[in-house]
């Protein structure tokens, strides 16, 4: 048994998500764990150089971790190589440049979402990677998370029967940031800094919904901004131009209705931060972040409408919760052995920059679908 090293740029990772998420959590946890196992037996293990902007920062990350090599210099990074793989967590309006920079390089790009602001150009970025005969993929992590790969396990059993709809709510209060400090970035507030629930979330929700029930057809949206004023890091007052909630219908191949609401102004009442409802003719599952109930026709209730008595009926206890039968790790980490594996192995691979564009596509025509008031079509894309 060999070992093999792996050279993997990674910038804007010392921000929440892409330290916690990618570097501590996922790439740097592969290599404590001493790396892959490839199909030949060897060990890919990544070796790792953090790209900033600034330099106290990136230092400090990196001795916190044990990662040996950091700098400021991207261009210098892109230059090497010995690396073989540039991933990008950073802001969404800078990343079309980026992965355009990495691309030109000859560097296997991986990415968070969305990978553009606008459909246009994630289409063009698609392009250029596919032109350039690079690997590539865009995060697409809630497909691993447990309680979703626990939802699309009864799908494809056929528990569901015929799916009729799909509900689903996602988020909870975010502090303005006056009295209470704030628990996500002012520029999420800020349109023109590139925040906005729409874009945020829809990209997400295209490849749930495509992935765990069925394709997307068609949406209506309304995006609102329900708190006009927020409070920043500093503790300067902003006005907040982005849209904090998305409440979004879609339609869905085979006649199926989703419902998903997305707000950073709802205060939680249910079983996790965001929830998933699918019914279907035969039973009917609902699935958080980890964990999953379902009820089967046979034994769904028969409760009886009155409201002129207190309603006696429990209804949770007729819910019985989907087990494991498996080890799950986390969402983030198997997508980037997935991806490793596919740059190295030519492993399948599905979520490349194609379904990026995907998600901004859904997204632009959610904003568009607020704007005008109406349903719009979801057409295919040629890339």
């Amino acid at each position: 048994m060999a070992t093999q090293r792996i050279g993997i740029i990674m910038h804007g990772v010392t921000g929440r998500m892409g330290m916690n998420q990618h570097l501590i959590r996922s790439v740097l946890a592969i290599r404590d764990q001493g790396g892959i196992l490839l199909k030949d037996g060897d060990r890919l293990v990544p070796d790792v150089i953090i790209v900033g902007r600034n330099e106290k920062k990136i230092a400090e990350l990196a001795a916190k971790h044990g990662v040996e090599r950091y700098t400021t210099d991207l261009d210098a990074a892109l230059a090497n190589p010995d690396d073989t793989i540039f991933f990008d967590a950073a802001s969404t309006q800078m990343r079309p440049g980026l992965l355009r920079k990495a691309i030109d390089a000859g560097k296997h790009v991986y990415s968070e979402k969305p990978v553009s602001e606008g459909l246009e150009e994630a289409i063009a970025i698609a392009k250029h990677a596919k032109a350039k005969g690079v690997k590539n993929g865009i995060v697409h992590d809630k497909l691993d998370l447990p309680g979703l790969l626990k939802l699309k396990r009864l799908r494809d059993s056929g528990f569901f029967g015929k799916i009729l709809s799909v509900r689903g709510e996602f988020g909870y209060w975010v502090f303005e940031g006056d009295w209470m400090p704030a628990q996500r970035p002012s520029w999420n507030y800020r349109k023109q800094d590139g925040g906005g629930m729409v874009s945020d979330m829809l990209c997400h929700w295209r490849y749930v919904l495509d992935n765990v029930v069925a394709p997307v057809k068609a949406v209506n949206c309304t995006a609102v901004t329900h708190i006009p004023e927020r409070w920043d890091e500093n503790g300067e007052r902003y006005d907040a131009t982005a849209d904090d909630a998305a409440y979004a219908t879609f339609e869905l191949e085979g006649d199926i209705i989703a419902q998903l609401n997305s707000s950073w102004c709802t205060r939680v009442r249910r079983d996790d931060l965001v929830t998933f409802h699918i019914d279907g003719t035969h039973g009917s599952a609902v699935a958080g972040l980890h964990t999953c109930y379902s009820q089967a026709r046979a034994n769904t209730p028969k409760p009886v409408w009155n409201p002129d008595q207190k309603q006696t009926m429990n209804f949770f206890e007729d819910w019985v919760e989907v087990p494991d039968n498996a080890d799950f790790d986390n969402g983030f980490k198997v997508q980037w052995e997935q991806f490793l594996r596919h740059v190295v192995e030519d492993a399948p691979w599905s979520y490349t920059l194609e379904e990026g564009a995907k998600g901004v596509q859904l997204a632009e025509l959610g904003y568009k679908s607020s704007e005008e008031r109406r349903w719009l079509d979801v057409p295919a894309l040629d890339i």
